[in-house]
């Protein structure tokens, strides 16, 4: 590595140049690694679902799966299998702290699994499934029940690995800053041009009120016989566009994960643990005990809960505003474009936050922040370009929390596992960092499955893109007043959290003084 280059990264994260700690180059690779986690993670998290509605056609209207519809079949399938693996998270996190090999017991997972995970992330959007079908329907569950497990054993151990490589809170919040910088960035590429692709596939088969009242007046009919009409002419050609989807998502699919995979053994090959806990593994049944007593912890895990609807725009409910109520579905690659200045700044400014106001101060103060921007959004509306407006500078100031929110929960709960470790004389990395990946999962499937009830109570039908005015106003009244609650909310279990920095440092001076004796 170049040495201008050593000397900057060694500012950016705070390590020093020679010693035995933490050193950029296996820094970066732990960032690197988790870009292309997010490729895969994305492609799942943001377009499966509005793969079964649109591509799949289960959000047509009149697709029933058993006895409720095909859009509330999909919402319960989502929320259903991310919160049965957001509870398989401490399982994962116990087996991670039972694992003992020569590369160490987070590590290896990088290594394991890459390959298992590409191919269930493949199988999840392949393109010969049948439209509408409940058999479909039922197997694409399964594989997608799959994949969950699958990505579970490598995240978990990935963001346990930034415990194992630093002890240093400050070196450790760096390499969380860069490390969560680059997760967005590969997030945001995925977000940013998938929908644009799909986006020219779709947009010009989309009908409104507006289209039948002119239809009504050029033919003398009534409103259904002009809804019928639209739908007659046009289903033919959506149908023909479904079948186009289904194969546009599953080269996106196959792109992201090619890209993807190399990421993964690049990280294993040049991370290094250097913290770990003692040589007997401990059980499972031990391992829950330790996470209730590390109470901190569970404050962290309160509020995450709490705030999983914070960013429902920005997931399936977002895509779904785009597409149907903006009528460009490559829109929803703005959406996403606007939250990325506000929280590219504000995740620049997180080590200062930090150090001025501590951790808890911010996380608070930027959650209370966004409660009143998605508030303001949410009583101006966006019925007019002036409201949209509006809603577009509410999008990059949401970018605020969002920014601060993905690199400071990492960093806090990293500070309790050595909070643990100074209660009761164990870190349990796995299963604190478990908390975090069970944090992210629920907050995906809350975010998903508002997106697609938001899609069933608007009445859309995916088949046609029909909309009412009426339909519009409740998607946009529950994708963001969903925000307001969340935001709020997950401001309050935080208020209780004790474990400051300057009592972080203090706790890691005792459990090195202990060790000494």
């Amino acid at each position: 590595m170049n040495s201008k280059v050593e000397g900057i990264l060694h500012k950016l994260y705070g390590t020093t140049p020679g010693g035995s700690g933490l050193q950029p180059k296996e820094a970066l690779a732990y960032g690197i690694a988790g870009f292309g986690q997010n490729f895969i993670c994305t492609i799942i998290g943001s377009y499966l679902t509005i793969f079964l509605t649109d591509a799949l056609l289960f959000g047509a209207e009149g697709v029933t799966i058993g006895s409720i519809t095909g859009s509330m079949a999909v919402a319960w399938l989502m929320l259903g299998t991310r919160i049965f693996d957001a509870f398989n998270d401490p399982i994962m996190g116990s087996i991670v702290d039972k694992t003992r090999t020569k590369w160490g017991k987070c590590r290896p997972y990088l290594k394991w699994m890459a390959f298992p995970i590409a191919i269930m992330t493949i199988a999840c959007f392949l393109p010969v499934f049948q439209e509408k079908a409940t058999s479909t329907f039922i197997i694409i569950g399964i594989i997608y029940v799959l994949w969950s497990v699958t990505y579970t054993v490598a995240d978990v151990p990935y963001w346990g690995l930034s415990t194992c490589m630093t002890n240093d809170t400050v070196v450790r919040g760096n390499l969380l800053t860069v490390t969560r910088l680059l997760c967005t960035l590969g997030a945001g590429i995925v977000t940013v041009f998938v929908p644009i692709i799909t986006g020219n596939l779709t947009a010009k088969f989309k009908y409104t009120d507006a289209d039948i009242t002119k239809i009504m007046a050029d033919k003398g009919v009534d409103a259904e016989t002009a809804k019928n009409f639209i739908g007659t002419v046009i289903a033919g050609q959506e149908s023909a566009n479904a079948e186009l989807l289904k194969w546009t998502y599953f080269i996106a699919a196959v792109v992201l994960v090619v890209v993807a995979v190399p990421m993964f053994f690049y990280g294993f090959k040049h991370t290094k643990e250097r913290f770990t806990a003692d040589d007997n593994p401990p059980s499972f049944g031990h391992n829950m005990k330790l996470l209730f007593k590390n109470d901190q912890l569970l404050l962290i895990v309160i509020s995450g809960i709490l705030g999983g609807a914070r960013m429902v725009y920005t997931y399936t409910g977002g895509l779904y505003f785009a597409k149907y109520v903006l009528q460009n579905e490559g829109m929803y690659s703005l959406i996403t474009l606007l939250v990325v200045p506000g929280g590219l700044v504000a995740s620049l400014l997180v080590p200062w936050m930090s150090k001025k106001f501590t951790k808890k101060w911010a996380y608070i103060s930027v959650h209370l922040f966004g409660g009143v921007v998605m508030a303001i959004m949410y009583f101006v509306g966006y019925d007019a370009p002036w409201k949209l407006v509006i809603a577009a500078i509410g999008l990059v100031l949401l970018g605020i929390p969002q920014g601060v929110n993905n690199i400071i929960t990492y960093a806090m709960i990293g500070d309790t596992v050595d909070y643990l470790e100074w209660k009761t004389g164990e870190r349990g990395e796995g299963i604190c960092f478990a908390m975090q990946t069970l944090i992210n999962k629920i907050g995906m499937a809350v975010g998903a499955f508002i997106g697609v009830i938001s899609f069933s109570a608007a009445r859309i039908n995916a088949e046609t893109g029909f909309i009412s005015a009426e339909g519009a106003q409740t998607l946009w009244n529950m994708l963001v007043l969903s925000g307001v609650i969340s935001m709020f909310a997950c401001a309050v279990p935080v208020m209780f959290y004790k474990v400051t920095e300057k009592r972080q440092a203090e706790m890691v001076a005792e459990i090195a003084a202990r060790k000494q004796k």
